[in-house]
């Protein structure tokens, strides 16, 4: 893909300046990064420094202390534990001084399965939109559906009280660097928040952290994010959601959230630009 459609260009080691690209804007703020590119950054910086070929990327938690703004990100990562089959290392991120999130990631070395079976829930169909030949002019695609409502790219369309899913296929987080499974997963994960926290005027519940937890690395750049449990009182709220692909469900998203009534993000009042 092309250096426009990416989230960031990296200008030295450990910094990365945020693009143009109308995708990394967050509607909370003119000023304000998506949740999703920090979360792939994150990804990346940690899978570039840390990743082997004989683990996976079991769980990945991102703490997002502040809103991340349009001016230069510093990383910093660590790694904090090298054992024989667990590995635990730490990515902080920085703007101008000032943490704005902080990443761990553990992996796991993978291994032969236990005896037994246990118990599994049954297998739910992934009713994915038609995604051959859908594309778009910046590289990025994203379609939803809610029950009873077909598959639209147009966030309004599903602002309803039903049981919500999305389709992703995300750009390069870095301008030149191709995303990995692991950073297309945990960029596509933050789509936890919009599938249970959208309802009827919107989303009013601003995600304040990202939990990942992989069985898998997905096997195609097409994610679906599916909504599982939504719970909600004196204005937080928890959600959960499914990671499948064309192989089945490989993963869980989790997102906590508090409410932000007063700066609600109705879709049906946004323009095109802002992304639909």
């Amino acid at each position: 893909m092309d250096s426009g459609s990416a989230h960031f260009w990296q200008t030295d080691t450990n910094v990365f300046v945020p693009t143009d690209y109308a995708e990394v804007q967050s509607l909370w703020g003119e000023d304000h990064v998506v949740g999703a590119a920090v979360a792939g950054l994150a990804a990346l910086r940690l899978d570039t420094a840390f990743g082997l070929p004989d683990f996976t990327p079991a769980r990945l938690t991102v703490d997002l202390f502040k809103s991340p703004r349009r001016v230069p990100m510093t990383t910093t990562v660590d790694l904090v534990r090298d054992g024989r089959r667990v590995r635990n290392s730490v990515c902080t991120i920085e703007q101008e001084g000032v943490t704005v999130a902080r990443a761990v990631l553990v992996q796991y070395r993978r291994s032969e399965a236990p005896d037994g079976h246990e118990w599994t829930p049954k297998a739910e169909k992934l009713e994915a939109p038609s995604l051959e030949g859908l594309t778009a002019q910046n590289g990025s695609v994203r379609q939803l559906q809610s029950t009873e409502l077909g598959w639209t790219s147009k966030i309004a369309d599903h602002q309803n009280v039903a049981r919500k899913r999305v389709v992703i296929r995300s750009v390069d987080i870095v301008a030149g660097q191709p995303n990995t499974p692991f950073v297309q997963a945990a960029a596509a994960a933050e789509a936890t928040s919009l599938v249970t926290n959208l309802g009827t005027a919107g989303v009013g519940y601003i995600n304040g952290d990202l939990t990942v937890a992989l069985a898998r690395l997905p096997r195609s750049d097409w994610i679906c994010v599916h909504a599982d449990t939504h719970s909600v009182s004196d204005g937080i709220a928890v959600g959960t959601a499914t990671l499948l692909d064309n192989a089945g469900a490989f993963g869980s998203g989790l997102v906590t959230a508090l409410s932000n009534r007063h700066a609600q993000i109705d879709f049906a009042e946004t323009s095109p630009a802002s992304g639909q």
